[in-house]
């Protein structure tokens, strides 16, 4: 019995694997001209349902019963579909098969939260995309480089490579990203804005290993993740692929900037595994753009390692950051032209930054107390995560990220003047005795560092430093289910998915006043003068003028929950979307107070030396708590091939930002969401000789708690929070014009009337502009690529603006002209392989166009001899080397 059971099973055995040996099996890679691989395109034989989709490594593997002649049809988004007419035999036949991109234009693939794979122009929302070639050529300074080319976006970057100030659309903000999270592979930088005021750009600089960058705009978009009706700034990082890939670039630039950059990517472990790792790296050392004294000096690596698995992809990702970056904020500028003033020694004054005031340091009552000026804006720290996701079959897919970050920071600048009330930004030797010591007229100033007397013509500026440490913690998970259900009419894509984030962040600020002459890197000043009794006393130590005039304290912690449903639609020509996200945001506040304590009894000094603030330890603590909901619309049809119709629609919600909530007898006020209403309609036409878009759009923001820095009582900076409502509409215009095959126009316009529609406490401000933003902005640009030479250069228009509310100075509009050129060398014998030495010019005519005034002194500021303002960047060469291996 057992014998026949035996044979039997050995019977079937033998015939599974004959029939095994008799199937047709059908495997490859698909890959762009780049070799790199393509996850997700279509493998099917021409007239059946017999296929497949390639995995994250690009690779398909399918069985049939066809033999013989048979077409494989091969397509993918953003690329020409292949047809490969072929002669299948039994057991395996491979291929490997390459795309070439569309020669439609707006071909860009858009992958920032959306669960089906879509071309730009196929998107019913306003985008822009930037490729990571892009990238490197824009990014010279600051994110403000790269931003500023997006329509509708208004960035400064005058105060350097961090901190850049972003307004989108005629939204009210006193800058940073206020409105527009920032997010790396899907996960934001930081989940809630404004438990302080560092900008999101503080945490991570460009790199290599980002892949692509885009901008979304409206849409359902926008409600995946953290979440933001008002747009999202998304970065994705290249991941490792079969193909290895190598890249070193360096950089040198004017004023002694030097730069490296790597990347690379590949398999782990022999050929055939499963594993793919990609790693960047960056190091650079700045003693500009303007010297102070006080360089710029850091580095930051990221990484991924991903593992395909059979039916999905796992990716652990991670950063490290150690770095320093000095920040510029306004100075003194010549009242009649707003031109740069002359110092003292006859040269005009770029920066009145300077590193001795590096050395600041007076007892406190914790210690001795030394200002970390030195460091700038210091950020140390990283953040780990993990990405799954997952196809589980029927059409259903599952995905997770998970992330934690952790970060210690400093933000520690110098600001724009003194805060002395009736002083003026820049005063002679008597005007500035007269203001602080009235009545006072034998008095004497001294260099600090030497002890000799200064010029009786000279000038003195006198400053404040602004130090505030600001350690972070940021823990955010997100976890979706995707469904595609197909029906005789379409096809929807359902997500479910749910958003939670836990942060908590420091906000120690501390503000000392010191003297200083008025000319580039001052040197710090002493004053001594007789008073009415004959003794000589000392207003000055050391160059400091007052010792911890300002002392502020607060830590912030908020947790945040959110759910949301989306439906992503296609009928033929016709593409719908509709989403939901409710959301609960939990803060907690905590404030100390503080006091004046006296750290000396030294009858030569006055009270500005011999006291300071500090903290007292008593705390002021509240939970606040609020709800809202968020709903997008969308949709699009296909005039034909290369044009489209969409429009969108949004009602959103911000939560106020937990720094802008204030106590009346110890109970924080209330706390609701801030409402914003968003709608855009437009065109989209795409081939290969023209893409253009238009749009017209309207932004309606309601119940915004508007927070401001300005000046206090005793020189202090105290957070001064106006409820306002804003209304904007506008026009969008973007253009890229083929001339001939190797020379392309291009460029983007905007119009954007935006107005206060009310102002808590100033009627007077309804209908006048928003601060900072000009009605009309836009970018004009050639692109010129040959063979072995490329070529770009292109203007950046900022029209008029107002520096405040009350709309009281307007400033002149702004062009920066950016050049870049550069030959490319092969190298080695393998394709790909090169070498491209180029050449970059930010701010080509040198233009010193104001971007803003002094933010401390807002609404008063007015023009005398003397204006306060932040030009734009001067001047700036860099020289880049860029390997391929």
């Amino acid at each position: 019995m057992n014998k026949k059971i035996l044979i039997v099973f050995l019977a079937l055995l033998f015939s599974f694997a004959g029939k095994s040996y008799a199937q047709t099996i059908v495997s490859g890679r698909v890959l762009d001209q780049t070799n790199f691989p393509l996850a997700g395109a279509s493998v099917v034989i021409e007239g059946t349902t017999q296929g497949t989709t390639t995995n994250a490594n690009g690779d398909f593997s399918f069985e049939t019963q066809k033999k013989g002649p048979v077409t494989l049809v091969v397509s993918f988004v953003g690329y020409q579909t292949k047809k490969i007419q072929t002669n299948l035999k039994p057991g395996n036949n491979g291929f490997v098969i390459i795309l070439k991109e569309s020669a439609k234009g707006l071909n860009e693939v858009v992958v920032t939260a959306t669960n089906t794979r879509r071309t730009q122009l196929e998107s019913p929302l306003s985008l822009t995309t930037f490729s990571p070639k892009t990238l490197q050529r824009l990014s010279a300074s600051s994110e403000a480089d790269i931003l500023r080319t997006v329509p509708g976006i208004t960035a400064e970057g005058g105060g350097g490579e961090v901190a850049t100030n972003v307004f989108i659309r005629g939204l009210p903000s006193g800058g940073q990203y206020q409105f527009t999270p920032v997010t790396i592979d899907g996960m934001p930088v930081i989940s809630t804005i404004g438990m302080n005021s560092s900008a999101q750009d503080v945490y991570f600089r460009p790199s290599y290993i980002f892949r692509s960058l885009e901008f979304v705009r409206g849409g359902i978009s926008t409600l995946f993740g953290v979440g933001s009706v008002a747009g999202i700034i998304s970065y994705t990082s290249k991941t490792g692929s079969p193909t290895p890939e190598r890249t070193v670039g360096l950089e040198w630039a004017d004023k002694g900037r030097y730069k490296a950059d790597f990347f690379a990517s590949g398999p782990v472990g022999k050929q055939g595994s499963n594993w793919f790792y990609a790693v960047s790296g960056t190091y650079r050392y700045d003693r500009g753009p303007l010297v102070t004294g006080l360089p710029t000096d850091g580095a930051e690596f990221m990484g991924n390692l991903k593992k395909v698995t059979k039916n999905g992809v796992i990716t652990f990702h991670g950063q490290y950051i150690d770095d320093k970056v000095q920040f510029f904020l306004p100075l003194p500028l010549n009242g009649s032209d707003r031109s740069y003033a002359t110092g003292n020694d006859g040269k005009p004054v770029y920066t009145t930054q300077t590193v001795w005031a590096a050395d600041i340091a007076y007892p406190t009552p914790n210690g001795y107390y030394q200002s970390p000026i030195r460091n700038g804006v210091y950020t140390r720290g990283g953040y780990f995560g993990v990405d799954i996701n997952q196809n589980l079959g029927n059409d259903w897919r599952f995905d997770s990220k998970l992330k934690y970050a952790r970060y210690q920071h400093q933000f520690n600048l110098f600001l724009d003047g003194s805060g002395v009330s009736g002083a003026a930004p820049v005063e002679t030797l008597s005007q500035y005795v007269a203001t602080r010591l009235p009545g006072i007229t034998n008095y004497s100033f001294t260099y600090d560092r030497t002890g000799m007397a200064l010029a009786a013509g000279d000038k003195l500026f006198e400053n404040r430093i602004l130090d505030r440490n600001r350690p972070m913690t940021d823990m955010t998970g997100e976890f979706k289910f995707s469904k595609v259900i197909k029906t005789d009419i379409g096809q929807h894509t359902v997500t479910f998915g749910t958003f939670l984030s836990r942060a908590s962040a420091g906000d120690f600020n501390y503000i000392t006043r010191y003297l200083g002459t008025f000319n580039n890197m001052p040197q710090l000043v002493d004053l001594s003068y007789v008073d009415a009794n004959g003794a000589t006393k000392y207003y000055t130590v050391n160059g400091v003028s007052g010792r911890g005039i300002g002392y502020n304290n607060k830590i912030f912690s908020s947790t945040k929950q959110a759910v949301y449903l989306t439906d992503e639609m296609e009928f033929g020509r016709l593409r719908l979307d509709a989403g939901l996200r409710i959301e609960q945001a939990i803060g907690h506040i905590n404030i100390e107070g503080n006091k004046t304590y006296t750290m000396s009894t030294n009858p030569l000094y006055g009270p500005n030396i011999n006291t300071v603030k500090w903290g007292n330890g008593h705390w002021t603590r509240g939970t606040v708590k609020a709800t809202g909901y968020a709903l997008a619309l969308a949709g699009l049809y296909k005039l034909n091939e290369y044009s489209d119709l969409y429009a969108n629609f949004s009602k959103g919600f911000f939560f106020p930002m937990l720094r802008s909530v204030k106590f009346s007898n110890g109970i924080p006020q209330s706390y609701s969401t801030e409402k914003i209403y968003q709608a855009e309609a437009g065109w989209k036409y795409g081939t290969k000789k023209l893409t253009a878009t238009a749009a017209l759009f309207t932004v309606i923001l309601r119940n915004r708690r508007q927070v401001d820095f300005v000046n206090g009582p005793g020189g202090t900076i105290i957070e001064n929070v106006n409820l306002v409502g804003t209304s904007t509409v506008g026009v969008e215009l973007t253009w890229k014009y083929s001339i001939v095959k190797s020379l392309n126009l291009y460029g983007n316009f905007t119009y954007q009337k935006h107005r206060y529609d009310s102002f808590e406490g100033k009627p007077a401000y309804v209908g006048n502009w928003l601060r900072r933003q000009p009605r009309t902005m836009g970018m004009l640009g050639l692109a010129y690529t040959k063979g072995k030479v490329d070529a770009n250069i292109s203007n950046n228009y900022m029209g008029k603006k107002y520096t405040n509310d009350a709309n009281s100075i307007l400033l002149d509009p702004i062009n920066i002209v950016r050049l870049d050129a550069g030959y490319t060398f092969p190298i080695g014998k393998h394709t790909g392989q090169s070498w491209r030495l180029g050449i970059s010019v930010f701010n080509l005519l040198n233009d010193h166009g104001i971007t803003e005034g002094s933010p401390r002194l807002g609404n008063n500021q007015t023009i005398a001899e003397y204006f306060v303002g932040r030009p734009i960047l001067p001047r700036r060469i860099f020289l880049r080397a860029t390997f391929n291996l």
